[in-house]
């Protein structure tokens, strides 16, 4: 299955660490098992992006930049943010799949063969949206994406559903 992977587009909160709620960069954490899952995807040679959601910097409670260095930082290519609340309505905020189109269009990549990982059911509807195969993580808000709001993406089957991103990651690599 990776031979075929041109991308991953990977969630921040809850996905690589945090939790369900939103952390600002420096007090953010990964969990333990994301370094790891993280090098294993670059070990292969593929492409980590990452796509969130940030309502707090459109509040002033935070900067671009310093979401973008702490996503570099871990190894990202590219990271794509929607500055904006859901009140505010943009065309960037997930489950819009406009982040994900707009990467694919700048790398040229084959939405087919890329891969979005997250906790959130505004994750996999992106993915669906935009053409990708998805994986659900149970970290996060993963049990409540799919209990209480199965019936936001109930069209959409996932790949897989991951313990966490390393199990998904090797449930990648092995499929």
């Amino acid at each position: 299955m990776y031979r075929n992977i041109e991308a991953l587009f990977i969630d921040r909160d809850g996905t690589i660490g945090g939790d369900a709620s939103v952390t600002y960069p420096g007090a953010f954490k990964l969990y333990p098992f994301a370094k790891e899952a993280l090098e294993l995807a670059k070990r292969y040679n593929i492409p980590l992006f990452a796509f969130s959601n940030q309502p707090g910097i459109s509040k002033g409670e935070c900067t671009l930049q310093a979401f973008e260095d702490e996503l570099l930082s871990f190894g990202f290519r590219e990271v794509y943010i929607c500055p904006h609340s859901h009140t505010e309505n943009c065309s960037c905020h997930k489950p819009s799949p406009e982040m994900l189109l707009t990467a694919s269009q700048t790398y040229q990549l084959n939405r087919k063969n890329c891969v979005v990982i997250g906790d959130r059911w505004s994750d996999m509807l992106a993915a669906s949206q935009a053409g990708m195969q998805a994986i659900l993580v149970k970290t996060g808000a993963g049990e409540e994406a799919l209990g209480k709001y199965r019936h936001k993406w109930i069209d959409f089957e996932p790949m897989y559903t991951a313990k966490n991103l390393l199990d998904a990651m090797n449930w990648l690599l092995n499929k």
